[in-house]
């Protein structure tokens, strides 16, 4: 049986290991609990620094730590690090100071949240800052290993994870993932699905009725938005010549976005994007809302149909 697990998970077992370097400094914004930094908390109190419901103090917090060569991770809800965009963009980015910054519960898979708590824009608000390395991973094993690797990384960054639980698909396999990245889970050469966070899973379900259908496709799990993959991508151009990008998120900026504007100043082939259309979410449980926006694995497949067909 497939375990299941949260990204969110991912995250706080990565923060109790990197506890053991003194320079770590944990902060949070009143909701240790969801974004699972209460780990951390309970296990070095001393390094964790609650600053309420006030994430734009816990930014700048984070930028003053960092000045003075602490490695701070900050983490509230993917809605709520909006409200300290010009934080993260004046105090952080442009100083390029390595703070860490999680959104957790983003997309509109967190459901019964409603439309105002499911951040739909969060990848491409921060993918817009340079100096800030922008990610969503797609199970906790990567989420993990992903923010096991930030310390090292020597710039501000930015992670989404998520609420709900999904497929764990890289038990065993952490030494595949690294920051910048994208990794190959299938291979076809009739199209590419380049997907990331829970769309990873409705990919690969769609690679399965495509193969059905005697369609093959090359499916990536693209946890790494900014520093796109570009090397990756440009080789699945060559090779597939049709590409579908995938993501729980808006398709004005994302991974799909990010996709589309090298694919046009590279190598322009047909590119098909399965994001959330111009709109906001609603209130219902995490399937029905990838079923309302049209992210499931029967539009990916239909998508990928309209890629093919318009191949020259």
């Amino acid at each position: 049986m497939t375990r299941m697990a949260a990204t969110r998970d991912g995250y706080g077992e990565a923060l109790v290991e990197l506890g053991n370097n003194p320079k770590v400094v944990v902060l949070e914004a009143d909701l240790g609990k969801s974004t699972k930094s209460l780990h951390y908390r309970k296990k070095y109190p001393e390094r964790t620094v609650s600053c309420g419901i006030g994430e734009q103090n816990m930014l700048l917090i984070g930028a003053g730590l960092a000045s003075s060569g602490f490695i701070p991770f900050a983490s509230t809800f993917a809605i709520f690090t909006e409200r300290a965009f010009e934080q993260m963009r004046n105090g952080i980015a442009r100083t390029n100071l390595p703070v860490h910054l999680c959104g957790s519960h983003g997309g509109t898979h967190t459901g019964t949240d409603g439309s105002s708590a499911q951040s739909i824009e969060d990848l491409a608000i921060y993918r817009t800052l340079p100096n800030v390395v922008v990610m969503h991973p797609c199970d906790d094993v990567s989420t993990k290993e992903l923010t096991m690797q930030l310390p090292e990384l020597g710039q501000p960054s930015y992670m989404r994870t998520a609420r709900n639980k999904t497929p764990v698909l890289y038990d065993g396999r952490a030494g595949d993932i690294k920051i910048g990245k994208g990794i190959v889970l299938r291979e076809g050469n009739d199209a590419a699905i380049i997907a990331c966070g829970v769309l990873v899973h409705e990919s690969l379900k769609a690679a399965e009725e495509l193969r059905n259908m005697g369609i093959n496709v090359t499916v990536v799990d693209m946890h790494t938005i900014k520093p796109l993959d570009t090397e990756l991508i440009g080789k699945l151009a060559d090779e597939c010549g049709a590409i579908v990008t995938a993501e729980d998120h808006s398709v004005i900026g994302g991974l799909g976005g990010a996709v589309s504007e090298y694919i046009v100043s590279a190598n322009p082939i047909p590119v098909e994007k399965i994001g959330v259309d111009d709109r906001f979410g609603e209130s219902a449980e995490a399937d029905e809302m990838l079923e309302m926006m049209g992210l499931k694995s029967s539009n990916i497949v239909d998508s990928v149909q309209k890629a093919i067909s318009r191949k020259s």
